[in-house]
């Protein structure tokens, strides 16, 4: 968890100085944000070369548009729901996982920060 923090940290630093700059990403999302939802769910090696291909693709030779990263996720067990009520409460849904294959799913952003309340 750390070293996904140690990553993202300068790509949020980026981010803070590009939004008093024109926007010039071809792609959406941009290549700073496919760059942290790819440390948020890949390996920090796979991640890197995710980005860096990404970002060698944002010019004038590639037409851009929309580019959802795909990663590699492995759902949890939905045994946790019925173990203890200590688990029911609020969660804030960040991102939608949308499957493509067994284990690859394209990543999206939730743009309302879902919150759902789990009752039993």
């Amino acid at each position: 968890m750390k070293f996904k923090k140690f990553f993202i940290a300068p790509i949020k630093g980026y981010q803070y100085i590009s939004r008093m700059l024109p926007a010039n990403c071809r792609y959406y999302p941009t290549c700073s944000e496919y760059g942290v939802w790819q440390f948020e769910f890949n390996s920090p090696l796979l991640a890197l070369a995710n980005t860096t291909t990404r970002i060698l693709r944002c010019n004038q030779l590639f037409a851009g548009g929309i580019d959802y990263p795909v990663v590699r996720y492995k759902p949890p067990k939905m045994d946790f729901v019925c173990e203890s009520k200590a688990n029911y409460g609020k969660i804030t849904i960040k991102y939608w996982l949308i499957p493509t294959t067994k284990d690859k799913y394209i990543v999206t952003k939730d743009l309302n920060a879902t919150t759902i309340e789990l009752s039993a």
